[in-house]
């Protein structure tokens, strides 16, 4: 042990850094769970509030809407992480591809497009298409059309697209690089003898490319499966505008609390909130890893 720690000793102080802000910014917090079990009097203190138990929980279980966030968070996430790698997989096979074919300066800013786009300010580029009196849909497109104007924001009946849309555009940019670096990094004999023996360039994408793709997919799924119960606070609560019109289509468990946390200020229903999403994920992320290790044990993460 000794001998190991004189060996790597330079690595462990470099560690060091992220191990202290690790335990600061995520195992310290830990302690506050016990809010999610008490009812805080701001004039005592969270230690000497009164302990009730579970009923901050029956907050999420017990209200009219529990259906409705629990079906939009689940269902919008299942969408993203299915949409989302098959997207971001064909973006990291076409930049790879036109790699061989532009020049190198070019193809250097080409692929940062991707990144780039998903870096705009989401909300205000969704107001500035879809605002009823400027937005560009309305006022060029459907103008140009003759088509009257639509209410974007109180027709709920367009937003589960648009969501999916905007998070793609979100999201896409990010994890197309991610698998391109796995592409990249693939073996190029694999393509040549391919191309000796005949395969096409969707054979050489089905045999070699996509089984390379497969430990970057399964992990970076795994990742996101662990947050199915979390949402993006910004593109349901924000995108829309908070419009209460599209409240059926845009309400999740992160901004209903947050609406409910803001009305009644009650901490305690908003702690419970993110204990159960936690725990969800946590039992989400080791069935679906279990399952993974059954069916290829050298692609799961542990």
């Amino acid at each position: 042990m000794k001998k190991v720690l004189k060996r790597y000793w330079p690595f462990y102080i470099m560690m060091l850094p992220g191990i202290v802000y690790l335990f600061i910014n995520n195992y310290i917090p830990i302690a506050g769970l016990i809010i999610a079990f008490k009812k805080v009097n701001y004039s005592i203190g969270v230690l000497k509030s009164p302990w009730i138990g579970l009923s901050n929980f029956e907050y999420l279980f017990k209200t009219k809407d529990a259906w409705i966030i629990t079906r939009n968070t689940i269902g919008y996430n299942v969408a993203f992480i299915i949409l989302g790698t098959i997207l971001a997989v064909i973006i990291a096979i076409l930049l790879n591809d036109v790699r061989r074919i532009v020049p190198k300066k070019l193809y250097q800013t080409l692929i940062l497009v991707p990144y780039l786009i998903s870096t705009v300010l989401v909300s205000y580029l969704v107001y500035a298409f879809l605002g009823t009196e400027v937005g560009f849909i309305n006022k060029t497109i459907l103008g140009a059309l003759g088509a009257d104007p639509i209410s974007w924001y109180t027709q709920p009946g367009y937003w589960p697209f648009i969501l999916v849309i905007v998070q793609l555009w979100k999201t896409v940019g990010h994890s197309s690089i991610i698998y391109y670096a796995t592409v990249v990094g693939i073996d190029q004999t694999y393509f040549e003898a391919a191309v000796v023996d005949g395969a096409s360039k969707w054979q050489q994408i089905r045999f070699i490319t996509l089984p390379s793709l497969k430990t970057t997919v399964i992990t970076l799924t795994l990742l996101h499966v662990g947050r199915i119960f979390y949402s993006d606070f910004g593109l349901f609560y924000q995108v829309p505008m908070n419009s209460g019109m599209l409240m059926d289509v845009t309400n999740t468990i992160d901004t209903y609390v947050y609406r409910g946390l803001m009305t009644l200020n009650d901490v305690g229903r908003a702690s419970a909130a993110g204990f159960y999403q936690s725990c969800v994920g946590f039992v989400v992320v080791l069935g679906a890893n279990l399952i993974v290790r059954r069916m290829d044990s050298e692609s799961a993460l542990f």
